[in-house]
């Protein structure tokens, strides 16, 4: 018993630290988002503002438009979640259902092209949509971001649908439905969690992005919130640190929400494409 209590206290002291880590950076960021520029210039930082101000909040706001930057980076991120979604449940149904030699061999392309750096196909990505004229557009981006998240998607449903039993869709056909009637009114609802959790990930994952973002969007009335946050920093190098700050955990905030409100789904729907019925 002595022995089972030290392992478990272990174990909790460890989640605690690992909590601490991942929230470091959040805490940090808020920290000196409320600092004064004199605390922020001290030799002698603390962890607690002395004298807490949203002068910094103001400031940013002031200096950047970051309320239209968050704007277009809403739009862009779920308008990649619907189509990412939309796109991704019929095709991971054929793979699922239809276990062929072609559906293996689009089960292994999608895993290997994860390799894939960004730096390698930016050139060649850029060439496509200067010739469709989706260059400097939201909806350029919104094409680039659902390629690239179209492979994490279907890695994602083709385990749920494999969860979901083929049974359900031999009666539904025995009752008169085609293949699209059962995937629409007997699969889907039954990849809710899954479906929940993949568009969660593809609005993150638009949300955060950056470096498709820099180079396909020159306009700064275009411009996404991650692409805005760089204007903070000088030509020299020289961040303005408070207003940075400031910005950033803002910035972090819309994905935090999205998390708590859908964290069961997220939750049910990972342990769903983990087990075979």
């Amino acid at each position: 018993m002595r022995t089972r209590r030290i392992v478990r206290a272990g174990q909790h002291t460890a989640l605690l630290g690992y909590l601490l880590f991942l929230a470091f950076p959040l805490l940090w960021l808020l920290s000196t988002a409320l600092k004064s520029p004199r605390e922020l210039g001290s030799p002698h930082p603390t962890w607690i503002p002395r004298h807490p101000t949203l002068a910094n909040v103001r400031q940013a706001f002031q200096e950047q438009p970051l309320a239209h930057a968050a704007l277009n980076s809403l739009l862009v991120a779920l308008a990649t979640a619907v189509v990412a979604v939309v796109l991704a449940t019929p095709m991971a149904y054929v793979m699922a259902r239809h276990r062929t030699r072609l559906a293996r061999a689009a089960t292994g392309w999608v895993v290997v092209s994860q390799a894939f750096p960004f730096v390698l196909v930016i050139i060649p990505l850029f060439l496509v949509l200067k010739n469709l004229r989706l260059v400097d557009s939201l909806t350029g981006l919104v094409v680039v971001y659902v390629v690239w998240a179209l492979p994490f998607a279907l890695w994602m449903l083709v385990g749920h649908v494999r969860a979901v039993p083929a049974e359900l869709e031999e009666a539904a056909a025995v009752d008169g439905a085609g293949r699209l009637r059962t995937l629409v009114s007997v699969t889907a609802p039954l990849l809710a969690p899954g479906i929940a959790a993949t568009a969660l990930f593809a609005f993150v994952t638009a949300w955060n992005e950056f470096f498709f973002a820099l180079v396909l969007l020159k306009s700064p009335g275009r411009q996404t919130l991650p692409v805005v946050l760089t204007h903070f920093i000088g030509a020299e190098g020289v961040a303005d640190l408070g207003p940075l700050a400031a910005a950033a955990f803002l910035a972090t905030l819309p994905s935090l929400a999205v998390f708590a409100l859908v964290q069961r789904r997220i939750t049910a729907g990972l342990l769903a494409g983990a087990v075979k019925s």
